[in-house]
């Protein structure tokens, strides 16, 4: 199986990761209040989601994510839109985010000290299809067989939309990572990488040992980089340093900017200790490479302004 990281890490070392998307949009005015959130705009406004990938490239991400995060045959389907339409929505988001990285390219000027950017399709967990948080605590009450079947589908039309990667993201639980796993071993796809949400720097967030999670992937020819996101940038660098010995995958961070979703508020709550800004977040990024990360980006409420400073901190400033 190739390695679509290997040119990056021969080039610096590392690998820079996009931000966050539907936070971001919602910061540019969109109304995301909506079970499809990121995914409704692939319906209302797709021209704003290129848009957003372009400006992730531009601010030096390596890798920008595909919208498809909470799209999925149900929740579309709840949508009233048929399973034909809402794959090729699903299809849409990866189109978009080529087209996005097609047009960058496309300027001399953008490529100098730049490898070609990959896409990563995002698979998003379980959680992340009920629009309640679930994401954040793995309690589902699904077994096996049921995440596997829920999984399926999507990864599999994922795999075969032209993705580079499967970012599958924000798995809160051993079982899921499992399923994931599982469906991953049937397919003939592109690579993915598996990243977790955490209770704590040694626990996923269903309760899980991240040692467990980490050996489970570690025995995946299939996976290529583990980690965790969406969680407070507080925790990266203790989870870092608690890995076990001699684990050889590439490690992952993109952490939020420091806040907590509240699901039955529908609101982000502040962090307490204070939201981290862009330069604060490239700064602790630094410690991370040292510790051993080795792809770095943001998720929920980080821009591409967060983009620009991670990569000039560890890389250098992008192209003008």
């Amino acid at each position: 199986m190739d390695d679509p990281l290997r040119p990056f890490f021969d080039a610096a070392g590392l690998v820079i990761l996009d931000g966050g998307l539907a936070t971001e949009l919602e910061h540019r005015g969109f109304d995301l209040a909506d079970p499809l959130w990121s995914a409704r705009l692939l319906l209302e406004a797709p021209e704003a989601i290129e848009a957003l990938h372009l400006d992730y490239l531009m601010a030096g991400a390596d890798i920008v994510t595909s919208a498809s995060y909470q799209a999925s045959f149900e929740g579309f389907a709840a949508r009233g839109i048929a399973e034909p339409a809402a794959a090729e929505l699903m299809r849409s988001s990866l189109r978009l985010a080529a087209r996005a990285r097609d047009r960058f390219w496309a300027e001399p000027a953008n490529r100098p000290g730049r490898c070609r950017p990959l896409i990563a399709a995002s698979v998003g967990p379980f959680g992340a299809t009920r629009a309640d948080g679930s994401e954040y605590h793995g309690d589902y009450g699904a077994s096996l067989v049921e995440l596997i079947d829920f999984h399926r589908p999507r990864l599999r039309l994922l795999a075969d939309a032209g993705a580079d990667l499967l970012a599958c993201e924000t798995i809160p639980s051993r079982l899921e990572a499992e399923a994931i796993l599982a469906v991953l071993a049937e397919l003939d796809g592109p690579p993915a990488w598996l990243s977790f949400s955490c209770r704590d720097a040694a626990r996923v967030a269903h309760g899980e040992p991240f040692a467990d999670c980490l050996a489970l992937a570690a025995a995946s020819p299939r996976v290529l980089a583990v980690g965790l996101n969406c969680c407070a940038p507080a925790l990266v660098l203790p989870w870092l340093q608690a890995r076990p010995a001699g684990f050889a995958k590439p490690l992952l961070a993109y952490p939020n900017r420091g806040e907590r979703w509240d699901a039955a508020a529908r609101r982000w709550r502040p962090a307490p200790a204070g939201d981290l800004g862009a330069e604060e977040l490239a700064a602790q990024a630094g410690a991370w490479v040292q510790a051993g990360a080795r792809l770095i980006g943001g998720c929920c409420r980080t821009g591409p302004a967060d983009t620009r400073a991670i990569r000039a901190a560890l890389i250098g400033s992008p192209a003008p």
